[in-house]
């Protein structure tokens, strides 16, 4: 089995990339996606963090959090947004596992590697053909990234952004 270095920093704001097993496209199920929902609301509201943008992708998801001050424990919180999902999901014929173990974080350094990740998320829709815009992708905070001024409606249409040959997943 691997042993993997974690970075915990208290208080500290992570972009997370966490994966369905064997990438089915279990996150592309309405009743799936209303799952994980809940399965978020239930864990903020146990052990409170700030989700600062997402991104559901049928096969993945990427987000970006922020935990409390002198907080640094995301991996008890992801145990259970992925025990509490997967405990309603409804999968395909065969099909037993919804996540594969672990995830991916990366602890967030600055300003500039927050911006970065921050258009990461919402750029993926289109890096991976999903969509030609990310206002057009339902299931990304983009649009109250929008209403919070943090971008333009027409973000990523005009140009590609420099992280689009990013490959954080």
């Amino acid at each position: 089995m691997a042993i993997y270095r974690r970075a915990h920093v208290p208080g500290g704001s992570y972009f997370f990339t966490v994966v369905t097993f064997a990438r089915q496209p279990l996150l592309a199920d309405r009743h799936n996606i209303e799952a994980l929902g809940r399965a978020f609301r239930r864990v903020r509201e146990e052990r409170p963090f700030v989700m600062e943008a997402f991104v559901l992708l049928p096969d993945h998801l990427h987000c970006l959090w922020t935990l409390p001050e002198g907080d640094a424990d995301y991996s008890s919180r992801w145990r259970d947004i992925k025990k509490y999902a997967s405990q309603e999901f409804l999968f395909p014929p065969g099909t037993q596992n919804a996540w594969q173990r672990g995830f991916w974080e990366h602890v967030i350094r600055d300003e500039n590697d927050w911006q970065r990740h921050m258009d990461y998320i919402h750029y993926n829709p289109v890096k991976h053909g999903w969509t030609k815009a990310p206002r057009h992708w339902e299931w990304s905070s983009f649009r109250q990234c929008v209403q919070k001024g943090w971008y333009e409606l027409d973000w990523g249409t005009q140009h590609t952004p420099d992280i689009a040959d990013m490959n954080w997943e």
